[in-house]
């Protein structure tokens, strides 16, 4: 056969490189780089079209039929692929084996039109063997898994088309609503709102030092006489016992009782009443899937899902690992070997598994297509002998996905677990006892695989019971007596739910069925993207706005918003994979209803989202964006941001008092007590702090969205004046102009307070200096080049955007500055200090004035090795390793966030790798867009019947083959 008459598409360029070196002479691989077409935009349909598919895209009275259009960025690619379509006698569609991937295969070849052979080759891994197999065996593109593929898009369009429109009308303009986002910003608005109404209840325990052969261990007070002790677990969220609490009768030990059962123990006698010894097995957990990478190595590697992701497709592009979106954790024949030849060749055979070990993938709807993410091939290459040939961050998760491989085929961990308790006598609250448990390890078996680090963490994340301890206890009977060394009252507080990490949002996105582990990562960052979210360290917080948008569909949608309906329209989509439901049926009763249920799961509401949103009736914006707080505090999610009204106290026009809430606070942390001081310290009414004697205007304080600043009104009878004048001219013809200027001199002159400066505690005079800015310094005599003559120039001081500098203007019209070290010289630098830095070379713009000193120095990074600090730059505060920088996020100042937040925040900057930068000329885009409508109608492809009309003849295709389409026709 001839060279290069073979034309093999996949989807990325590295993954094109690497395929084309196993395939050798005689194949061409290209990259479609994704998609090369979508669903058009209602402003990408030509106005021919713009009845039946305006406003979607879709035509949704036509059995959903999609307006696909090539986008303007893919028409090269899809150029290029037909010229060497030309020259090739076989196609090969490689591209994943997932809904998308055979998405992209079908678009491929209704777009490309190929009149040769086409083979759909599909693989798991990219090494050279699974290559030469899947050469061997091709087959067609699934229609089932398009269609699956299809559905969800529409569906995607469909209900972000009709519900985000909502929130633009009643929130805010720019919002979305997503079939999955909303639902994954619900479950953490939901349990912000548990933090919220949570109430800390204390209560205190005792611990104490036992002493025996020289060894001593740490207990615990867990019991007085036959009463338990009250723990966490039996308050509720409200600080109360809960009832089966109370009904076991358990005691509330206060601080007085905790002192003084420390006081009556420390240094008694311990006598063991009992020590038992149970053996400790664990198991080692399956290989990893999708989602249970995500959540270990978010867990482990402090890494973000879509880090994680990044990392893993570059690994499988290479050819590292085995295909990286599958929630199957089965493994091959193949690959069981490797795994365990690893094993033997590293630890030796007794920590191999008696017999290869198969797990079977418990979650419903899971698809076995393919393996668990491994290592590629059939031998398995060490971390070791890939040091310094991976960047970082992969290098580390696959050394997370080979240690979790190999120690899916390992032993299980042994040891013991001893538990012992010892009673001492009290005063006055009876006989005192105390429990100390520990683990010790006898054979690691898998454990082994994670090492000595990673192996800690592991058994703290698979642990059953957080009380053991790997410590051993010394060998006691019942009746010995042990020597109480320290006792210390310990004091507890009970603790709101946690709030989601990414690892934990996953589990549980996992754990409803919401979504699919391939969208987990995508689903974080567009919730996080959109401003619904952000990050505290590896919390997930939900923003204010999360807030009104979930009450907004909760409210009025509150289907669209349910897990369990939710998690049925996954698992209708699975069915029309399957082959089990039609999309096109499937898509009618989501959207326009179906009353009898026969169709699917996902149409249990009678009507669709079409009638909802036809039908909806008035909605509350006011209320839909007010939260309440408590004590006639609520927060109202405004036009321009989040801020604090309090009902209950109006200022002096009678309006209820208001203050900005600062973006370091989170929901949670916006309590009753803590919302007063805001309105007392930061209301928005202005607090006076004088007269202006040069205009009688009055000066005040106040705090906008941007910070402190201080105001100058104009006086009263300066407006006045205004008013008469805009009265005598109201019947001339500048009239308007005139009340322009009247509303113009009404506003007053304001001025941000230095970062040196509170509102609490400025002064008149600072705020007259701030106003009366810039200052001149004084003047310098320059040569006028025109006249030749000495002329006056000011030197004036300021403030400005990149900190404060002083500024002067030639006689020839430009403008010379230079920075000043400080605010505070702003008012005390010198006429002649002012010359003397005018004398000195201007700095670049990327190193003004001297370098400033950190803000703050945080300590080592672990990763790097590196000294990390807080510094103050020309685009403001960021975190930096002198490697690699990371602006700090707006909800940390350099004095709250923690080193471990600053870590965590640069291992996340070093893993996304630097920032891709592109310019585009509106020009160009102008002419890409024209040429798109031009060409839209001979560049789109819908699965309509070629047979409905000429005009769609001629621009659409259909999957089916001609049985299938007069088949259809008929239906």
């Amino acid at each position: 056969m001839a060279t290069g008459n073979k034309l093999v598409i996949v989807e990325s360029p590295t993954k094109a490189k690497k395929i084309g070196g196993y395939l050798g002479s005689g194949y061409t691989v290209l990259a479609s780089v994704g998609h090369i077409r979508d669903l058009a935009q209602p402003s990408e349909v030509p106005a021919a079209e713009k009845a039946k598919y305006g406003k979607f895209g879709v035509d949704v009275d036509d059995g959903f039929l999609p307006y696909y259009v090539v986008g303007s960025d893919k028409k090269k690619t899809v150029a290029q692929l037909r010229k060497a379509l030309k020259d090739a006698d076989e196609l090969y569609l490689a591209t994943d084996e997932d809904r998308e991937g055979e998405a992209i295969a079908w678009h491929l070849v209704q777009t490309l039109k190929p009149k040769i052979p086409v083979k759909r080759m599909v693989f798991h891994e990219i090494t050279k063997s699974a290559i030469q197999d899947a050469l061997e065996h091709t087959r067609q593109v699934d229609e089932h898994m398009v269609d699956a593929q299809e559905t969800r898009r529409i569906l995607d369009r469909l209900y972000g088309y009709e519900l985000s429109p909502v929130l633009w009308r009643k929130v805010g303009p720019g919002l979305s609503a997503g079939r999955v986002q909303s639902v994954a910003t619900r479950l953490i608005v939901e349990r912000e709102r548990e933090r919220m109404a949570f109430v800390r209840a204390p209560y205190w325990d005792v611990t104490v030092e036992a002493a025996k052969d020289g060894s001593s261990f740490e207990s615990r007070l867990v019991q007085l006489d036959d009463a338990r002790i009250v723990g966490s677990k039996d308050f509720d969220s409200t600080g109360a016992l809960t009832p089966a609490a109370r009904k076991d009768g358990v005691v509330l030990v206060d601080e007085a009782k905790a002192s003084r059962i420390a006081h009556d123990v420390e240094g008694a006698n311990l006598t063991v009443m009992s020590m038992e010894t149970k053996p400790y097995h664990r198991r080692p957990v399956p290989p990893f899937t999708t989602s249970t990478l995500q959540q270990s190595a978010g867990n482990s590697l402090g890494m973000s899902s879509r880090a994680t992701m990044r990392a893993a497709q570059s690994l499988y592009e290479n050819g590292y690992i085995t295909y990286m979106r599958t929630d199957s954790v089965t493994l091959s024949r193949e690959a069981i070997a490797a795994a365990r030849e690893a094993v033997e060749a590293t630890f030796g055979s007794r920590f191999l598994s008696d017999k290869p070990k198969q797990y079977a993938t418990k979650m419903a709807g899971a698809q076995e297509a393919h393996e668990a993410i491994r290592p590629a091939g059939a031998t398995f290459r060490s971390p070791e002998s890939l040091q310094g040939a991976l960047p970082p961050d992969q290098f580390k998760l696959y050394s997370l996905i080979y240690s979790r491989t190999l120690a899916s085929q390992m032993a299980d961990a042994t040891g013991s677990t001893a538990t012992v308790r010892l009673q001492a006598p009290t005063s006055s609250d009876g006989m005192a006892i105390f429990q100390a448990s520990g683990t010790v390890i006898e054979f690691p078996g898998f454990l082994a695989a994670y090492g000595d680090r990673a192996r800690t963490a592991a058994r703290k994340k698979e642990s059953e019971d957080s009380a053991d301890q790997d410590v051993s206890l010394p060998a006691m009977k019942e009746g010995d007596v042990l020597q109480a060394g320290a006792a210390q009252p310990a004091k507890h507080e009970t603790q709101p739910p946690a709030r989601y990490t990414e690892a934990s949002l996953v589990r549980t996105l996992e754990a409803k069925e919401i979504g699919r582990p391939s969208t987990y990562a995508s689903i974080i960052s567009t919730i996080i993207d959109r401003g619904y979210v952000y990050e505290r360290g590896r919390a997930l917080i939900p923003s204010w706005l999360a807030f009104a948008v979930t009450k907004l569909l909760e409210t009025n949608f509150p289907q669209y918003v349910d897990y369990q309906f939710t998690a049925q329209m996954e698992n209708g989509l699975d069915q029309i994979a399957s082959g089990k439901e039609r999309g096109k049926d499937w898509l009618t009763a989501f959207y326009f209803g179906d009353g009898d249920n026969s169709v699917s799961n996902a149409a249990e509401a009678h009507e669709g989202l079409h009638q909802q949103v036809e039908q909806l009736g008035d909605i509350d914006a006011r209320e839909i964006n007010t939260i309440e707080i408590g004590d006639g505090l609520q927060v109202r999610v405004g036009r321009y941001g989040p801020y604090l009204e309090d009902t209950q106290h109006l200022d002096a026009e009678g309006k209820p008092k208001r203050a900005t809430i600062p973006d370091t606070i989170a929901p949670d942390e916006l309590t009753v007590e803590r919302g007063h001081e805001l309105i007392e310290q930061n209301a928005s009414g202005p607090r006076v702090l004088g007269v202006d004697p040069k205009t009688g205007g009055e000066v005040t304080v106040r705090v906008g969205r941007y910070g402190p600043y201080v105001a100058l009104s104009p006086a009263a009878s300066a407006f006045d004046t205004q008013t008469d004048a805009s009265a005598d001219a109201s019947a001339s013809k500048g009239a308007s102009k005139t009340r322009k200027t009247a509303k113009t001199a009404n506003k007053p002159r304001m001025a941000s307070l230095f970062k040196s400066m509170s509102p609490q505690t400025v002064t008149l005079d600072q705020a007259l200096q701030l106003l009366n800015l810039p200052r001149i310094v004084g003047d310098v005599e320059e040569t006028d080049p025109k006249t030749g003559e000495l002329v006056s120039v000011p030197i004036a001081a300021t403030n400005g955007r990149y900190g404060p500098y002083i500024t002067k203007t030639s006689p020839d019209g430009s403008t010379d500055s230079r920075s000043l070290s400080n605010e505070d010289e702003i008012f005390t630098i010198t006429l002649d200090q002012a010359k003397a830095l005018f004398a000195q070379p201007k700095a670049g713009r990327r190193s003004r004035g001297a370098a400033k000193p950190p803000l703050r120095e945080l300590g080592t990074d672990p990763e790097s090795g590196k000294p990390v600090t807080i510094k103050d730059g020309f685009y403001g505060v960021y975190i930096t390793d002198g490697t690699t920088n990371r602006t700090l996020p707006k909800q940390y100042t350099a004095e709250s966030i923690t080193p471990e937040e600053a870590y965590h925040l640069l291992a996340e900057k070093r893993a996304a790798g630097p920032s891709k930068r592109g310019r585009r000329t509106s020009s160009t885009r102008k002419t890409s867009t024209k040429k798109a409508a031009s060409k839209s109608s001979s560049t789109t492809t819908s699965r309509k019947s070629a047979t409905t009309t000429k005009t769609s003849a001629k621009r659409t295709t259909t999957r089916k083959s001609a049985a299938k389409k007069s088949t259809t026709q008929k239906d």
